[in-house]
């Protein structure tokens, strides 16, 4: 009964605390209400309104710092207004300028204990700091105010707000009060240290690193993401940060962030640890030595995308220049989740897979485990992006899978080569990348290599017949080019293309035609040996490409080249055999010569300025065309 009549005593005061919180709730929204339709006014207008409300903030804020109830209640209502405000960057200058930063720098810290009631209590407590602490970090998203805040004396105050945390069981303190202060305090610092080189250093003399590495172990989880978050931006870029963070023990806590299931806390996490390894080789060891690869690679496989992009960043790191590290990311599986990540819709997670993959190609049994596992086709498809950046990663890594000779015929049968030279590339190393790529294809086109695409050309389909003869026909050694294009019927292959309904085919392979051609050329005996002592006939110039007397006609693409029997059996072996041996073109007296006008047209175009076809006919291969009508 006592207990009772007790709780039905307090009844009373209890609703009396809900009736003044919601009036003061209903208060705050009707100043935030009365500025928001402020700022839809005229622009002068919508100044001067808000400005006045800033300057009754601020005025609150430097006549309510005691700790008598009314006013701690009021000072709490005014921080609200001000990061209401601060929420709209449009609205930011003007709180600045209003006079808001030293006002909210002053109620980071508690008002002098001389004031507390006799009772000691202290109403409102951490309330008015969190507010303000919250405020400052909404301004200092714009870096022109940074400084400001800084210069206010705020950091020695958030600093002393991060250390709350292990007063919490002293003093019996309200833990989520505490925990809410604590986060927003560890926010502020985040945004004041944000790409401001001299406050992430300042936050270290102030003393900042040492309670933030506590805060990871936090059993608020919430806490536990602000702590990795300032420690990430603190770190980046920062040697003598990345040292203390490290020296302060901070790595257990964060590899056991990394396997957590929330994705808040292995972003940060991952991202911590990341900055701490960039360009630190020393830091490097001593993460993969706590145990940070397999729950790293783990998160290649997260639900969070941006925790997938910084995990894959991070074994790109990993694997920069360590050969063992390489290899044993390889091991623990992390080649087929980067491989998928290619195909992801994410830009920047594409970009990220394909430089981790890049490092791990430079090891010889992982571009054979890359190609193998599929990664080939998605990384020459990056070659067709926009971004070149993207771009760039994609060539470096083929560049790494093509030293491998396992990997060539892969290379050449999905159509690597062509992807290669048509590619429109905007970045000058990526350029020079890709020719390397290709002068690196060609180096290994012999032997076993050379044996198995010929086997290709043979027994594959008849697309992958037609890409190995295009790569070969850039690629072969001039020394091979008999063995490919005449006893593996490469040629016929090529000029198949030309008969294609497809501009595109026919392209490829007159160009194809035309480089094999240049590289006959060069060991041709037309060039290399003595004149023939076959005898010659020549005509007057009258005769030349003339309908007068002309007993054979070539058509090329329509067009009309009129010739003369006598003067190509004289001239050439290829035409001898053509028109005395058991050839479909012996007894007619036109050959329909089917060919891509860009080369074949300007060689008859030279036969004939040169005053006789000799010059096109002998042509080693212009006869080997004319030597396939059997």
């Amino acid at each position: 009964m006592e207990l009772k009549k007790h709780q039905d005593q307090r009844l009373p005061e209890r609703k009396g605390q809900k009736r003044k919180l919601e009036e003061e709730i209903e208060e705050e929204q009707r100043e935030i209400s009365a500025v928001e339709e402020a700022a839809a006014a005229p622009y002068g207008e919508a100044r001067k309104v808000i400005l006045n409300e800033v300057y009754a903030q601020v005025n609150i804020l430097n006549s309510t710092f005691s700790w008598d109830e009314a006013h701690r209640a009021t000072a709490k209502r005014a921080t609200h207004v001000l990061a209401e405000l601060a929420k709209n960057e449009e609205v930011v200058n003007l709180i600045v300028e209003g006079g808001a930063v030293p006002a909210l720098v002053k109620h980071l810290q508690v008002p002098p204990s001389s004031e507390i009631d006799h009772d000691n209590s202290k109403p409102f407590e951490h309330e008015v700091e969190k507010g303000s602490a919250f405020a400052l970090g909404l301004l200092a998203v714009k870096p022109e105010h940074q400084q400001l805040i800084v210069d206010a004396g705020a950091l020695s105050h958030l600093v002393s707000l991060l250390k709350r945390q292990r007063d919490v069981h002293k003093d019996g303190s309200d833990s989520r009060a505490v925990n809410s202060v604590i986060r927003r305090a560890a926010d502020a610092i985040t945004n004041l240290a944000h790409e401001n080189s001299s406050i992430k250093t300042r936050v270290r003399m102030e003393g900042g690193i040492p309670p933030l590495v506590e805060l990871l172990e936090f059993t608020d989880t919430k806490v536990q993401r602000a702590a990795a978050g300032a420690l990430r931006t603190l770190a980046f870029k920062n040697d003598e940060n990345k040292n203390q963070i490290v020296e302060c023990n901070a790595l257990p806590a964060l590899i056991l962030m990394l396997r957590s299931d929330a994705a808040a806390i292995h972003y940060e996490a991952v991202g911590v640890i990341g900055n701490l390894v960039h360009s630190s080789p020393s830091i490097k060891r001593e993460v993969l030595a706590a145990g940070a690869l397999q729950p790293v690679i783990g998160l290649l496989s997260s639900c969070c995308s941006e925790s997938q992009r910084e995990a894959a960043l991070l074994l790109g790191q990993f694997a920069a220049t360590d050969s063992d590290c390489k290899v044993h990311i390889v091991q623990r599986g992390a080649v087929q989740p980067l491989i998928e990540m290619l195909q992801s819709p994410d830009v920047q997670l594409r970009e990220m897979s394909a430089f981790a993959l890049g490092r791990l190609a430079q090891d010889t049994h992982n571009q054979a485990g890359i190609a193998h596992n599929g990664g080939l086709v998605p990384l020459l498809k990056l070659l067709d992006s926009k971004n070149g950046s993207l771009q760039h990663n994609a060539a470096f890594s083929l560049y790494g899978l093509a030293d491998n000779e396992d990997n060539v015929s892969d290379f050449i049968s999905v159509g690597g080569v062509q992807k290669l030279q048509d590619g429109e590339f905007s970045v000058q190393a990526t350029k020079d990348c890709v020719a390397k790529t290709l002068k690196r294809l060609e180096e290994k086109i012999h032997g076993r290599v050379l044996n198995h695409l010929l086997y290709l050309m043979r027994v594959a389909e008849k697309a992958v017949q037609r890409r190995v003869a295009l790569a070969l026909a850039h690629l072969c050694s001039p020394d091979d080019q008999r063995a490919i294009f005449i006893n593996n019927s490469g040629l016929d292959l090529l000029l198949g293309l030309l008969g294609s309904s497809s501009p595109k085919q026919q392209l490829d392979g007159a160009i194809a035609l035309y480089r094999l051609a240049n590289k006959a050329t060069i060991l041709s005996p037309v060039d290399a040996a003595p004149p023939s002592p076959t005898p010659q006939v020549y005509l007057g110039e009258q005769y030349v490409n003339n309908a007068t007397l002309s007993d054979v006609t070539f058509l090329v693409e329509g067009r009309r080249f009129y010739a003369h029997r006598i003067c190509l059996l004289a001239s050439s072996d290829a035409f001898r055999a053509m028109f005395d041996g058991g050839y479909r073109v012996r007894s007619c007296n036109c050959a329909d010569v089917m060919v891509y006008q860009p080369f074949f047209v300007s060689l008859l175009g030279k036969g004939a300025r040169d005053g006789c076809f000799q010059t096109l006919f002998c042509h080693p291969i212009f006869c080997c065309y004319l030597n396939s009508f059997n």
